[in-house]
């Protein structure tokens, strides 16, 4: 049964470092919650860590998506994404993070002509699951979120990642690095190379049953 959907339209950046240390930012300036940011990192043992601007964000992604840690800090993103390129300045508690993300891909131009509409179905998920697993080995658009939920994503634009610099509780992370092993918060990883993607997300809560 159909439940309330909750969208959010922004980008996501997925990006490992030499250290082992993965990190997938999430910038939405469109959401039930209005405009946030958050920060998603997996340690090199494992642990996942939320990084939340606030307890109602941090409930509502605790509940999608699976953690070890949360903490509620402020978390800003600032830039904004041109047909050269942008950079983008992360700070997140304890994370700092500056990446480089270049011009638009082929796949990014091919997925900037799909109408809006259609990158909101589930059904347009469903049918690019299968072709983005093949691609992007990893990734899923479609799946199971945490009890009584399921999530989809429709992808607008993809630029690859160039170059990023983190430091986290004062320890730099290394260099640029594929996201290896996968991100394991929830029913799919971010690309393999990191890359910056514009994305629909929808959320879809299950009603309650009488």
């Amino acid at each position: 049964m159909a439940g309330e959907r909750l969208r959010f339209d922004g980008w996501i950046a997925g990006v490992g470092t030499s250290s082992g240390t993965r990190l997938v930012v999430g910038h939405w300036p469109r959401s039930p919650f209005g405009a946030f940011s958050d920060v998603m990192v997996e340690h090199p043992d494992g642990e996942r860590v939320l990084l939340a601007p606030s307890r109602p964000v941090a409930d509502f992604v605790a509940a999608t998506y699976r953690f070890d840690r949360i903490e509620v800090a402020p978390v800003s993103v600032t830039g904004s994404v041109s047909r050269s390129g942008h950079v983008w300045l992360v700070e997140a508690g304890p994370l700092h993070l500056r990446l480089r993300a270049g011009r638009r891909s082929a796949l990014g131009r091919l997925l900037c002509a799909v109408p809006a509409p259609l990158v909101r179905s589930p059904l347009w998920a469903a049918l690019c699951d299968l072709p983005a697993r093949l691609l992007m080995p990893g990734v899923r658009t479609l799946g199971r979120a945490g009890p009584e939920r399921r999530e989809w994503y429709g992808a607008r634009d993809l630029r690859p990642v160039l170059a990023a610099d983190a430091v986290l509780d004062g320890v730099g992370l290394g260099s640029l690095a594929p996201l290896d092993p996968p991100v394991a918060f929830g029913f799919g990883s971010a690309p393999r190379s990191p890359a910056l993607v514009r994305v629909t997300t929808t959320v879809e809560i299950r009603a309650a049953r009488r």
